[in-house]
């Protein structure tokens, strides 16, 4: 017998026969939870899913309906009454230039803002994971420290910077920013991956002849495919929605899809035949990017959960 394994109960008067020790009793609780995690949680679950849905569900009704049909019932009209349903409401966005200027506003400033964010994070990550350089573990905790700094307190400084630089107002500033605050997170999230690769792997490269700049193109990246979709969608949705910064950086040119439905709301206060529309189409969009990279977000958030 060897140190790890465990005796067997010997018999006795506590014990007859060697029969096994009795079950700790479960606690009510335990027991609760255990029941209901059968059909009737799936079910609740389901119904909560549901009922969260029901406003998303709304605003696309809303977007396929007359402003004044609107104004009289409710968006659950249309069951009964499915006549309603048009797409004048799309046709008078699209006529809106204020609107689809905004529209490739957010597209020019999302998309840059999320490569830009994407690469050079991961060869800032990589550096950090596998390359020996002084002070290396210091300027890793200096991006560390800078995740928890607010994005409100550079507004008023990067203002003064992007004036004097003259790109104040335009869309390379807001990309800049948004650039410069997306890095931390992301040099933080692919040194921990990157970090986690064998290093005979790395290794067995090198001795194949690889440099480091093929090493990262050709091995490091397509390993780090999945932590790389699961950046690229977090700064998407970042970027998309974002107001904030668009509202101090952008102007009348350069104004993404958010300034503009929200100068749309204070200007008209009831232009729903544009704002329906207009929402819908800037909520369904990150959706549909993330449902297409829904398999590699999953991948890059368990990565490393288990060994």
């Amino acid at each position: 017998m060897t140190a790890l394994e465990t005796p067997a109960p010997a018999p006795g008067p506590k014990n007859p026969a060697g029969a096994a020790p009795p079950r700790a009793r479960r606690s009510l609780a335990a027991r609760v939870a255990s029941g209901a995690a059968g059909g009737a949680l799936r079910v609740f679950l389901l119904l909560v899913a549901l009922f969260w849905l029901v406003p998303t569900f709304g605003l696309l009704v809303s977007s396929f309906r007359d402003p004044t049909d609107i104004a009289e019932s409710g968006w659950w009209k249309v069951f009964s009454a499915p006549a309603q349903l048009t797409t004048r409401s799309y046709e008078s966005l699209l006529e809106n230039d204020g609107i689809t200027d905004a529209l490739f506003n957010t597209v020019w400033i999302t998309v840059p803002a999320t490569l830009l964010v994407v690469l050079i994070g991961a060869m800032a990550g990589y550096a950090f994971a596998w390359m020996d350089f002084k002070g290396r573990d210091w300027w890793f905790m200096v991006v560390v420290g800078l995740l928890v700094v607010p994005v409100q307190v550079a507004l008023i400084p990067l203002s003064g910077l992007f004036r004097d630089l003259g790109i104040f107002g335009d869309i390379i500033g807001v990309v800049l920013f948004h650039v410069g605050f997306g890095l931390p997170f992301a040099i933080f999230l692919l040194r921990n991956f990157f970090a986690e690769i064998p290093r005979e792997l790395l290794e067995a490269a090198r001795l194949d002849g690889a440099g480091e700049v093929r090493l990262f193109a050709t091995v490091v990246l397509p390993l780090a495919a999945p932590a790389l979709a699961s950046l690229g969608i977090f700064q998407f949705l970042w970027v998309w929605n974002d107001m904030l910064v668009a509202l101090v950086f952008s102007s009348s040119g350069s104004q993404p899809l958010t300034v503009a439905l929200q100068q749309q709301v204070r200007q008209f206060g009831s232009n729903i035949e544009v704002l329906a529309p207009g929402a819908f189409i800037s909520m369904v969009i990150p959706l549909a990017v993330f449902f297409a990279f829904q398999k590699q977000f999953v991948s890059g958030v368990m990565a490393g959960a288990v060994k």
